[in-house]
């Protein structure tokens, strides 16, 4: 995984004098209780716990660097390694404020496509399936297109967008549906628009063919005939061996709608 990858860049990099603190034992009271301690053993003692992946403690050690020498060279890299400690606990929220905050800090910094990036994973990580609100489906489109548009040529924009695609594939399959959920109940002029978004807004997708069916046969209830041969048609020309095809030829012969 690409950002898994990234991490290298990142976190190998230990400062000298290591020195952990508390015991090795799994309590972070030691750790985390606010006590005066210089970088170099924050720092490293924060690294060890993400190597031992107790990702929630080194995120909150991490956050220690910076709250504790935000002026130094280390409180950059704090700042990223804690967002990623958040991201693979799965704290997705804190990933995406720590992202937040240090674009907020360093909008130009040469690591601000990584930033984006954890956040729009962050987001992508959360979609829930179309039975729910999609409200976290289009924050995570939104942010990979901003993570392909603002940085096209870095190393994450690739994989930015080859996750949109999987994005609005998700975003058809919960319009779909939506409007086979109307067309159960015989709403057909609803189930009608729901398939259109997907035909006009989502027409790439793995869905469109099924899309294209399922208007010839809101159409046909409709009874509008004319408009059901169009969808058809559009079918046969983009998907001429797919049963959605056969399915819709065989109901614009069988309502005469020729």
């Amino acid at each position: 995984m690409i950002i898994k990858a990234a991490l290298l860049g990142l976190s190998v990099t230990t400062l000298s004098g290591c020195a952990l603190l508390g015991g090795g034992g799994g309590g972070g009271g030691a750790d985390t209780r606010y006590v005066a301690r210089d970088v170099n053993t924050l720092y490293n003692a924060a690294k060890d716990r993400l190597d031992r992946g107790q990702y929630k403690l080194a995120a909150a050690l991490f956050d220690e660097v910076e709250r504790q020498h935000p002026y130094s060279p280390w409180a950059r890299r704090a700042q990223q390694m804690s967002a990623f400690s958040y991201y693979v606990a799965g704290d997705y929220n804190k990933a995406i404020e720590s992202s937040r905050r240090f674009l907020s800090i360093h909008p130009g910094n040469k690591d601000a496509p990584y930033a984006y990036y954890l956040i729009a994973l962050s987001y992508y990580e959360q979609i829930s399936d179309v039975t729910r609100d999609q409200k976290i489906t289009e924050q995570a489109l939104a942010t990979l297109g901003e993570v392909a548009r603002r940085y096209p040529n870095s190393r994450y924009a690739a994989d930015a967008l080859l996750k949109m695609d999987l994005v609005n594939d998700h975003l058809a399959g919960k319009e779909m549906e939506i409007g086979r959920f109307y067309q159960r109940r015989g709403n057909w002029l609803a189930a009608t628009i729901r398939f259109r978004v997907v035909i006009e807004k989502y027409e790439t997708t793995t869905h469109a063919a099924e899309a294209l069916m399922r208007l010839t046969e809101s159409y046909l209830a409709l009874g509008i005939p004319a408009e059901a041969k169009k969808s058809a048609a559009v079918l046969g020309a983009n998907y001429p061996g797919s049963k959605w095809y056969e399915r819709a030829y065989d109901l614009v012969q069988k309502h005469g709608a020729t």
